[in-house]
């Protein structure tokens, strides 16, 4: 009888169990739904895409397999765009962490006026990149840019040089004006990851007579780890999809001289209209993220486990 009675209520309690572990799912449902409509379905279809060639002067889309990836890694203009990828990744990137985190170092301690120092660093990537990229064009123009201006001063005669006309300076021109615009970033989030350090630690290596560089190389350095992975691997993933900047001051001139990844597809699939290709490009840039990402990812978690 009592086993009659345990399996009468283990049987009437097993709906209701059901239906408790159905919650959360209804609650994650809308969310999984806008996942796969605005992530997933479009991925697998651009996946398809770029297996067909899809031109604007054809009728069909006939499927070429992996077609298009061969060309693409036969194309010396998409080789080209990748190396000048890579170099704001690997250059500009490095440049604004050195720059992000000797200011942070250098705001970490009590200062007067220390409020609006960094409320004025901050200004530049609160900016809209493409309100940057147009300033910047003004500010290197030939004519009356301000920084021919300023170098024709100091040489004490007219100076009209065309920053934006030449490949090395025009790479030089959206170098700095990237560094000059995600430097703050990485100030900010160097400068949050110092506040936290636990003063004792540098309070005893003080007592114990340890120099500025010891502190840094042996403590500060170690003890920021984690952060600073963070931090590149934030700025690293939006560096591989750098396309504001190029668009608005250089359009990946002079020629296609100054074209990134991003830019490359963008002429591809919505000026020239090969859609496929421009798909096979796009594949290819999110397996370089993919492999940036695992590599951070790794990176991380070896620096939160020392």
């Amino acid at each position: 009888m009592v086993a009659t009675t345990e399996a009468l209520t283990l049987k009437s309690e097993t709906p209701r169990r059901k239906r408790r572990d159905l919650i959360p799912w209804m609650f994650v449902a809308p969310c999984m739904m806008v996942i796969l409509l605005v992530t997933v379905f479009p991925t697998i279809y651009s996946l398809g895409l770029s297996l067909t060639k899809w031109e604007i002067g054809l009728q069909e889309r006939p499927f070429i397999g992996l077609g298009n990836y061969i060309e693409l890694f036969s194309t010396a203009r998409f080789w080209r765009s990748l190396l000048i990828t890579l170099l704001v990744v690997v250059v500009g990137v490095s440049i604004e962490f050195l720059l992000g985190f000797g200011l942070a170092q250098t705001l970490s301690g009590p200062m007067k006026g220390k409020r609006f120092i960094v409320a004025a660093l901050l200004l530049p990537v609160m900016v809209m990149p493409v309100v940057v990229g147009y300033t910047w064009r003004l500010l290197w123009d030939a004519q009356y840019g301000p920084i021919n201006q300023i170098i024709g001063w100091i040489i004490g005669q007219p100076f009209t040089y065309t920053w934006l006309a030449k490949t090395e300076t025009a790479l030089l021109a959206i170098l700095v004006t990237e560094i000059w615009q995600w430097t703050p970033f990485m100030f900010l989030v160097f400068l949050s990851g110092l506040a936290v350090l636990d003063p004792e630690i540098f309070e005893a290596a003080d007592i114990d007579g340890a120099s500025g560089w010891t502190k840094l190389w042996y403590m500060t350095l170690p003890l920021m780890r984690p952060i600073i992975v963070v931090a590149l691997l934030i700025r690293g993933l939006d560096a591989l999809k750098f396309f504001d900047i190029i668009f608005t001051l250089t359009g990946g001139g002079p020629g296609n001289s100054t074209e990134t990844l991003s830019f490359y597809i963008y002429q591809m699939g919505y000026q020239f209209f090969r859609l496929g290709y421009g798909a096979a490009a796009s594949f290819v840039l999110l397996v370089f993220l993919a492999v940036f990402l695992t590599y951070l990812l790794k990176a991380f978690k070896a620096a939160v486990e020392r």
